[in-house]
């Protein structure tokens, strides 16, 4: 099978008419927040344009502004150290309406992470919500798609690979890993940038995850784009060579504010 066909038929089967599901979410947290001071190297993004993979704004050209990012996905042992400080986002105390029952399920207790997971991985099964928390509570935010997909499309040499075709098919092997969200950050070869594990590890939460759905410049009109859903999304893509990034798209399309998923973590972002 063509790797196009096969992300198509991905990428209908976990859309599959998401249209039904609310994606709107709170901008505020369940209760005041208590900060956090954790040292965790961030690189520096140099500001630059991309072209928009997917829907009504297809090759449009996005500015993304200069930031910093965080050089790794957070990790269980940073994250343990927000929940003592802020136990309210605890497994057993968190409100559902901020995350889903799988919220931290593996963990044997509200401060014991699992044994079988290295304390230098990515913390997973995490919320929305509960990353947000965390970003507030060191002074930082999660990164909005534009920053993530303009970071990621940068290989080990250059800020661009998006046209070559070895790194699409180094993305591509690399969403087949299997539980490498068990494993310690930091392993892989970094990007230009000096970011790592952005591929093969797990999915990452972003500020404006369900702006899949939203068309329009700067994603700030409201109005659906219908092209998004189902068979629909796939003819509206900018460039075929970008198949990757329909896996990217699909997921955070199908995601609401309170999930979790075993491999799905986030990492942080800062203004200059």
């Amino acid at each position: 099978m063509r790797p196009f066909s096969f992300i198509f038929i991905f990428f209908i089967f976990i859309t599959s008419c998401f249209q039904s599901r609310e994606t709107t979410h709170a901008s505020a947290v369940p209760v005041q927040l208590n900060p956090v001071s954790i040292q965790k190297k961030m690189v520096d993004i140099e500001g630059g344009t991309y072209a928009a993979f997917i829907g009504k704004d297809s090759g449009r050209i996005v500015e993304v502004a200069s930031f910093q990012m965080d050089e790794t996905p957070v990790t269980v042992s940073e994250y343990l150290i927000f929940l003592k400080a802020n136990p309210q986002w605890t497994k057993s105390k968190i409100p559902a309406l901020y995350a889903d029952n799988s919220y931290l399920h593996n963990w044997s207790g509200d401060f014991e992470p699992p044994a079988d997971v290295s304390p230098d991985a990515p913390v997973t099964n995490i919320s929305w919500f509960a990353a947000k928390a965390y970003a507030e509570s060191v002074g930082k935010r999660l990164p909005t798609v534009d920053e993530w997909e303009f970071t990621a499309i940068a290989d080990r040499t250059s800020k661009d690979a998006s046209e070559k075709p070895e790194f699409t098919d180094f993305i591509l092997k690399s969403y087949q890993n299997k539980k490498n969200y068990r494993n310690a950050v930091g392993q892989d070869d970094a990007n230009y940038y000096g970011v790592h594990n952005l591929y093969g590890m797990i999915w990452e939460w972003t500020d404006d995850f369900n702006s899949v759905m939203i068309t329009g410049e700067s994603r700030k009109d409201q109005t659906t784009n219908e092209n998004l859903f189902c068979s629909g999304a796939a003819v509206t893509t900018d460039d075929l060579k970008n198949y990757a990034a329909f896996i990217r798209f699909a997921m955070r399309g199908s995601l609401k504010a309170n999930y979790t998923v075993n491999n799905l973590g986030f990492r942080c972002v800062k203004d200059y």
